[in-house]
């Protein structure tokens, strides 16, 4: 087993600490938040696709040491760089993160290690940034292996979703599948690293253009007076050539939002169209607009005359995960036509100064994620509902 620094301990950080501490490497997880370091060894967790239990467990073994002090990361024979890719203010690739963990492993580490970037960015980034700026006077080793974390995922999870592995050499390729399959069940080796960045990129944006496809055909349908959800149930019947995909209020999270414009990025700086791509953002970045228009038309009064309720203000059923959810895109939109609008989600419980509040004593529910716990019957001879998650089905659908 191995000593194993980890930098970064959010959801993707956090979820491989763990795996790689239970199967008995020592890990050193690092981060710059001291709250998030302090709660950790306190075996606190607010990630709920990691128990408590789990990190109190590899605390108490020592096999998992959560840290602020970089210096701890000295020894590490395998450095995993876990450190969010978001997008700055221009909606360009922002890899500050990774550029700052990159300096990080230049002033601490004193020995030859294998440096594995499990972030998601653009084909070479492994090569042609990582690689090229850790320059410790040491020999090290370099692997890709793109996160496929799922948060709130019951089904699918580091253990046994397969994991895409490349290495600089054949060396650095081969460490890393050694260190990956003491806890994952199947690696899977790309040709080479830009192979595995390209195919995370793939991953995402795949569904982030087909997410546009069916919130583009919600639309037409609505106009047409023909329910969404019987025309994707009666498309489903075909036993090839068609994926089902739900409308909903736009994308949220890390990944599909973000990762699109990563791959458009790259392609554009080559000279090569992504106008799919580009097109598929925009069209859900515009559907919170489109829900409050829609609201606006069937709901009766001016919608600023009525009082709403946002229903699950995380981007995603049974995690309290707000990065980039729609939910709060709709609840700004509401507001700025002045009107007046609360939110209730019982899982991130507060945000932005805010707490949850009740469902009732409104005239309009918006349910844009339906956590496993939340009861609306009693809503559904009170106030209008409208419906983004395709669940409910005595509500109004998109």
């Amino acid at each position: 087993m191995s000593k194993v620094g980890v930098i970064g301990q959010g959801y993707v950080g956090l979820s491989l600490s763990i795996s790689a501490a239970s199967a008995g490497h020592t890990v050193i997880g690092f981060d710059l938040s001291s709250e998030v370091i302090e709660k950790l060894s306190n075996s606190d967790s607010t990630l709920n696709n990691i128990s408590n239990e789990k990190i109190n467990h590899c605390l108490k073994n020592e096999t998992y040491l959560p840290t602020t002090d970089p210096s701890k990361l000295a020894e590490c024979e395998i450095i995993v760089i876990a450190v969010p890719t978001p997008l700055d203010q221009y909606q360009n690739p922002d890899l500050s993160f990774i550029n700052s963990a990159v300096q990080i492993i230049n002033k601490n580490l004193k020995k030859d290690s294998l440096i594995i970037n499990e972030s998601t960015s653009f084909p070479g980034t492994l090569r042609n940034i990582i690689a090229e700026k850790i320059a410790t006077g040491f020999v090290h080793e370099f692997a890709a292996a793109p996160e496929r974390i799922d948060p709130g995922n019951d089904v699918w999870n580091l253990y046994n979703t397969p994991r895409l592995i490349s290495g600089l050499t054949q060396i650095a390729t081969k460490k890393a599948e050694i260190f990956y399959k003491s806890f994952t069940k199947n690696v899977v080796i790309s040709k080479t690293p830009e192979v595995a960045e390209m195919s995370k990129l793939l991953e995402n944006t795949f569904r982030q253009v087909n997410i546009a496809l069916i919130n583009q055909i919600s639309q037409i349908c609505y106009k047409l007076g023909i329910n969404t959800q019987e025309v994707i149930e009666a498309a489903s019947t075909k036993p090839f050539g068609f994926m089902r995909f739900i409308p909903g209020a736009g994308v949220g999270g890390h990944c599909i939002p973000v990762d699109p414009i990563y791959l458009s990025h790259i392609a554009e700086m080559n000279k090569v169209s992504s106008s799919l791509i580009l097109l598929a953002d925009q069209i859900n970045r515009e559907m919170p607009r489109n829900i409050v228009e829609r609201i606006q038309e069937i709901a009766g009064a001016p919608i600023y005359q009525h009082k709403v309720v946002i229903i699950g203000l995380s981007y995603k059923s049974n995690t309290s995960d707000i990065r980039e959810s729609p939910a709060i895109a709709i609840l700004n939109h509401l507001r700025n036509i002045g009107c007046k609008v609360t939110w209730h989600d019982d899982i991130v419980g507060e945000w932005n100064g805010e707490k949850s509040n009740e469902i009732n004593k409104n005239d309009v529910a918006i349910v844009v994620t339906k956590h496993d716990n939340l009861d609306l019957s009693e809503l559904k001879n009170n106030m209008f509902v409208l419906d983004c998650t395709g669940t409910i089905l005595w509500a109004h659908q998109l």
